[in-house]
């Protein structure tokens, strides 16, 4: 991998877990993992554990898994946390159940662990609304490297989109793409090592997803190193500006983005369907990354994306969370990707 230094300008500090309850009742503090298989055999399009200060022993677990055939497993609920590992005076683990993250080192390495249930389905039958299935016990074990250097939405400009961008987005977040090795087992199913790629997220503060109007989310990072990510909401009816940001990386260096071309989710087809991106760097620079979903989790208006945790509700717009196959410039890679759009903007 090229040279980022040491944390690409982040301060360390930022990646370290709150280390007790916040007072505000609001407040957030949050990690999530995506990951793809470099074989493309499965994917874990989003692991994620919520802790809000209001309810802080009783937290929400998001633990989507997909296959390119359309099988999906969900792990999803509410858990009690165990007590959090401290190292050097920070918190360096955020639990909840099944689920746990950990900081080997900030910004550079960390591990998820996840042992616990999860019920099957396939993505069609989430399309439809369905939310149950016969439960499986699931153990993966993920260590991660960082590949590219941290991106924040919102760090490289100040404009009128912004604020109801991180708004919704939660307060401070950073994502980061990583290389990682893993181990992954369904009870009565052969244990899979693999190798593979992913981004996390780190998240704390106040979240207001109330005027949410959908978005487009994307990012990757190939076997050279050149890695790219995108965030976009849909243009406004008003002809106002929409909140648009992206980066690319590569030979060591973090550039600017615009996204010109996003795949909006006006429709939705779980393995194999369009979601190519284009991206027009700072310097003047057009990057068009072909995609094809590969592996689809999917949240039906009205259903819950964090099971029977009360205070992640049900989601107002229609969700995609899953993985694609992305190729730019003759490389190719798995990649994670993350849309919304309102019901009336879909097709059936």
């Amino acid at each position: 991998m090229a040279d980022f230094g040491p944390v690409g300008g982040y301060d360390p500090v930022l990646d370290f877990f709150l280390p007790s309850r916040p007072e505000n009742p609001l407040m957030r503090d949050s990690a999530s993992f995506w990951v793809s298989d470099d074989a493309g055999r499965f994917g874990f399009p989003r692991m994620t554990v919520e802790a809000l200060a209001g309810e802080w022993d009783n937290r929400g677990v998001e633990a989507n898994i997909a296959f390119p055939d359309g099988r999906v497993l969900i792990g999803a609920g509410a858990f009690a946390p165990s007590p959090a590992k401290v190292a050097n005076g920070k918190t360096v683990t955020l639990n909840a159940g099944p689920l746990t993250f950990e900081i080997i080192e900030p910004l550079k390495h960390w591990k998820m662990t996840f042992d616990g249930k999860a019920y099957e389905t396939t993505s069609h039958k989430q399309i439809a609304g369905e939310t149950t299935g016969p439960m499986r016990q699931v153990k993966i074990e993920i260590d991660a490297t960082m590949a590219a250097p941290p991106w924040s939405p919102g760090e490289q400009s100040q404009d009128q989109s912004t604020a109801l961008a991180v708004g919704a987005i939660g307060g401070h977040r950073h994502e980061q793409l990583f290389v990682c090795t893993g181990v992954f087992q369904i009870e009565g199913e052969t244990a899979m090592d693999f190798e593979g790629r992913g981004l996390r997220v780190r998240r704390y503060g106040h979240r207001d997803t109330g005027e949410f109007p959908g978005h487009c989310w994307q990012s990757a990072v190939f076997p050279s190193g050149r890695a790219f990510g995108s965030l976009a909401f849909p243009p406004r009816k008003d002809g106002t500006p929409a909140y648009n940001e992206a980066f690319i990386f590569e030979n060591g260096i973090k550039h600017y983005a615009k996204v010109l071309d996003a795949p909006w989710m006006t429709t939705i087809v779980p393995h194999g369907g369009p979601c190519s991106v284009t991206l027009q760097t700072d310097d003047g620079r057009i990057h068009r990354i072909e995609g094809k979903t590969h592996d689809t989790t999917y949240i039906t208006t009205g259903n819950p994306m964090f099971g029977n945790w009360t205070p992640g509700g049900v989601v107002k717009l229609p969700f995609h969370q899953g993985g694609a196959h992305y190729s730019w410039d003759g490389e190719s890679a798995y990649g994670m990707i993350e849309r919304s759009l309102p019901d009336d903007q879909m097709k059936r």
